[in-house]
C-alpha cells in the first residue's frame, strides 16, 4: 500500500465529505430531533457508504455503471428516496413539535420511541447507498489512488482507501449531528429554520438526480 497516496486520497476524500449535501441535512436532522438518534443515523450513512466502497472493491460497480438501465433505476430509486425524506422533513417542520418531542423523551429512554434506532440506521443506509454519485464517485476516485505494482491487491487496495473515507465521514458527520443538538435544541425556531433548509435540501438534490438521468435516457 502507497503511503503517499493514502495520505492524498486521505485529503480528496475530505473535501469531498465536507461539501454539505443531503447527508449533512439528515445528520442535523438527526441531532434536531434527539442526541440518542445521532449514532444510529450516522451509522447508517457509513454503513451505506462502506457497502459501496465494498461493491467498486469487487467490480460490481463496473457492471452496473456500464448498465444503462441499472443507472437509470438506481437514480430514480435513490432521487425518490431523497425526495421522500425532504417532504418528510418539511411536513415535520410545519408544526411545532417541541410538545411531541418532550413527551417521547419521558416514555422513552434517551428521547427515542421504541423501533426508532432501528429506522434511522436503515434510512441513514438509504441515503449513502442510493445515491448514484456516491458510487460513480467511488468508481471514479478510489482507481486514481491504487498501484497495480504495490504489494497488495488493488481490490484490498480499495477497501483500506473506503475505510479512510469511512473514518472522514465519521468524524464530519458526527461532529454536524452533536454540533446541532449542542446549538439548536432550545432554540426551536432556529431549530425550524435549519429543518426547512435540509428538507429542501433533499427534496431537490432528489430531483436534481432523477432529472439528470431522466434527460441522459433520453438524449
Amino acid at each position: 500500500m502507497n503511503f503517499g497516496l493514502t495520505i492524498a486520497f486521505w485529503g480528496v476524500s475530505m473535501v469531498f465529505v465536507i461539501i454539505p449535501g443531503a447527508d449533512w441535512a439528515y445528520a442535523i436532522a438527526s441531532g434536531l430531533t434527539s442526541r440518542s438518534g445521532v449514532f444510529p443515523a450516522v451509522a447508517g450513512m457509513l454503513a451505506g457508504h462502506l457497502i459501496a466502497a465494498c461493491v467498486v472493491a469487487t467490480g460490481l460497480a463496473v457492471t452496473l455503471a456500464s448498465s444503462e438501465l441499472a443507472m437509470t433505476l438506481l437514480s430514480a430509486a435513490g432521487g425518490s428516496y431523497l425526495i421522500w425524506l425532504g417532504i418528510s422533513a418539511l411536513r415535520s417542520s410545519a408544526s411545532p413539535n417541541t410538545t411531541t418531542l418532550n413527551a417521547s423523551r419521558v416514555s422513552a429512554p434517551h428521547g427515542e420511541a421504541p423501533g426508532a434506532s432501528s429506522r434511522r440506521f436503515t434510512r441513514g443506509i438509504g441515503i449513502s447507498l442510493l445515491n448514484p454519485k456516491v458510487l460513480l464517485l467511488f468508481l471514479a476516485l478510489l482507481p486514481q489512488f491504487t498501484s497495480t505494482t504495490a504489494a497488495w491487491p488493488v481490490g484490498a487496495q480499495m477497501l483500506t482507501l473506503g475505510a479512510v473515507h469511512v473514518a472522514n465521514c465519521a468524524g464530519v458527520y458526527f461532529a454536524v449531528a452533536y454540533g446541532a443538538a449542542a446549538l439548536l435544541t432550545g432554540r426551536p425556531r432556529a431549530a425550524r429554520v435549519v429543518s426547512i433548509v435540509g428538507g429542501v435540501v433533499m427534496v431537490g438534490l432528489g430531483s436534481a438526480i432523477v432529472v439528470e438521468r431522466g434527460i441522459a435516457a433520453v438524449s
